[in-house]
């Protein structure tokens, strides 16, 4: 077992998102390292936690409380069973320390923002949905 890394996954609970969380868990995450959920909410999200921490996103929130609604709801989050199963079993069986961070703004800016912050070593992130279909159908516009 090598260095522990520091893996952000983008998480807005798309499908998209969602099938990238799965992804990273089967074929990156290894023992020991740190999974960082990285949310970014809409500029004019209102939220009792945004006021404290725009400037610099919210502190690193570990799983334990990040699985209580009334966290997940301070920071204008959905609380989703699917991603906590999937981060608690990847906790237990890869012994990973999950946390979330949140920011608010343009998700383009704050996931590069997160890479520096964070010192990720991996950024992943979901497709926007735009899969060979839309591949085939600009390539026949060419």
């Amino acid at each position: 077992m090598g260095k522990a890394r520091s893996v952000g996954i983008g998480m807005d609970y798309s499908a998209t998102s969602k099938s990238a969380l799965r992804w990273a868990v089967d074929n990156l995450i290894e023992e020991g390292d740190r999974i960082i959920l990285i949310h970014v909410e809409p500029p004019k999200a209102t939220n009792t936690r945004k006021q404290l921490f725009e400037d610099t996103g919210s502190p690193l929130i570990p799983l334990e409380e990040f699985v209580e609604s009334n966290v997940s709801k301070q920071y204008g989050l959905t609380s989703d069973p699917e991603v906590l199963d999937i981060l608690d079993t990847v906790s237990r069986t890869k012994r990973a320390k999950v946390v979330a961070k949140v920011y608010w703004g343009d998700p383009r800016e704050k996931l590069c923002d997160a890479v520096q912050d964070l010192k990720l070593d991996s950024l992943v992130v979901g497709s926007r949905g735009l899969g060979l279909h839309y591949y085939k159908k600009a390539k026949r516009r060419r």
